[in-house]
């Protein structure tokens, strides 16, 4: 099968080792400009082009892979004047890499039905590090016939491909699935803190949770590395995760879950936004040093 020709939308992070892997295996791809240049003059040296903007990138591709923050960045470079809806032609695909509300992903996939175009929202998870190394999971709401064309691009940058039904299922289960590992960091982060407000050495919870059933990669990385001061391991940065929560909770609001554990999780994460925890600089398990401010304690000391 011929490869499609691939316009990629947001080189940064995550998108520069996805886009990067796609021209190493052979896709023709075209970038969009970047305020960080390294990243483009990078991908420009391995092969890729360059499109001067929006139109012209989806005009030279046949997939559209768009890979930014979330929802209000998606609906820009869709609506904008001479941007993706505006310049589609029928029979293109478009791809929402993102974590983006799924109310919104619903819209824009009748938005682009409606050109003959087919839209997909494929979010991942793991972090830039897999991104470079090609070792991504994607989570797929797409037909199965779109699927299945697209499958070999997806492993052109993931490990590990998940269709998980029709489109817009793939930013639910995101969804679902960040929220029980940012549910799982906030109740890490207020037991650590707990047990130095009682005079407990953390390191000890940890030693005992990590022999146990409560033991996961992501206590190793969080609650491992608060009781050592490190509060770097998992690269997720805590503003990303406070808006995938926010995200989750009106997405529940809509279908009216009934439930707690979301609103807890946010106002936790709300409280260390207020805290000061708010720069992009700071990561997911900053969710300690904010709890341990709130209760004036330290951990990690």
């Amino acid at each position: 099968m011929n490869k499609h020709n691939i316009g990629f939308v947001g080189v940064g992070l995550m998108g520069h080792g996805m886009a990067k892997n796609l021209v190493e295996k052979g896709w023709k791809v075209t970038i969009l400009g970047h305020r960080n240049r390294a990243p483009v003059d990078d991908l420009v040296g391995r092969g890729a082009t360059e499109a001067k903007d929006v139109a012209a990138l989806v005009a030279a591709s046949d997939v559209v892979i768009l890979c930014v923050t979330g929802t209000p960045e998606v609906e820009d470079l869709v609506n904008r004047p001479g941007g993706v809806l505006a310049s589609c032609r029928k029979g293109q695909i478009i791809v929402d890499t993102s974590t983006s509300q799924p109310a919104s992903t619903l819209k824009l996939v009748e938005a682009f039905k409606a050109k003959g175009v087919r839209y997909v929202d494929a979010p991942l998870t793991r972090t830039p590090v897999e991104a470079e190394q090609g070792r991504l999971n994607t989570l797929v709401g797409a037909d199965a016939a779109t699927f299945a064309e697209l499958e070999p691009v997806f492993k052109g940058y993931c490990e590990n491909v998940f269709h998980m039904g029709e489109p817009g299922a793939g930013h639910v289960i995101k969804l679902i699935n960040n929220f029980v590992a940012i549910g799982t960091v906030a109740l890490a982060s207020e037991a650590l803190v707990a047990c130095a407000k009682m005079g407990v050495d953390p390191k000890n919870l940890v030693k005992l949770m990590s022999v146990g059933a409560i033991n996961s990669g992501i206590l190793q990385m969080v609650a491992g590395g608060a009781s050592e001061g490190d509060f770097t391991r998992m690269k997720f940065g805590l503003k990303n995760a406070a808006k995938d929560v926010r995200y989750y909770n009106q997405a529940m609001t809509e279908i009216q879950l009934a439930g707690v554990m979301g609103p807890a999780v946010n106002q936790s994460l709300a409280q260390a936004m207020s805290l000061g925890f708010d720069s992009p600089d700071k990561l997911l398990a900053s969710l300690v040093e904010a709890q341990a401010k709130l209760n004036g304690v330290r951990v990690g000391a």
